[in-house]
């Protein structure tokens, strides 16, 4: 399969460490709130995690694993919240981020 060649790296959209930091933060933040560590149980699913413009939380999506270990990183996202509010620059115009990543649960 083909794909598009990548735009140049200075192309890309630039991010302000402020708000690099704050998803930094709110990944490890559900990262130590799953409370289920459960050794040879653990493993890796993505979601994505909807943050309202006050920090609260408007939903969360399994993308992709098991639906076992999802519905404990659903858990841990409902654990770690509400969040410290986003910066202005990640907010779309109706007010929220959507963030998509992996979590390694243990």
């Amino acid at each position: 399969m083909l794909s598009a060649p990548l735009a140049p790296a200075s192309a890309a959209p630039r991010v302000d460490a402020r708000a690099k930091a704050w998803v930094a933060g709110i990944v490890n933040r559900i990262g130590m709130a799953d409370r289920a560590a459960a050794p040879g149980r653990g493993g890796q699913v993505t979601v994505r995690v909807r943050i309202e413009a006050d920090g609260a939380l408007g939903g969360i999506v399994l993308e992709e694993g098991p639906a076992a270990l999802g519905e404990r990183a659903a858990r841990a996202v409902q654990a770690a919240a509400p969040f410290p509010p986003p910066p202005a620059g990640l907010l779309t115009l109706e007010g929220f981020t959507e963030l998509s990543f992996p979590l390694t649960l243990r």
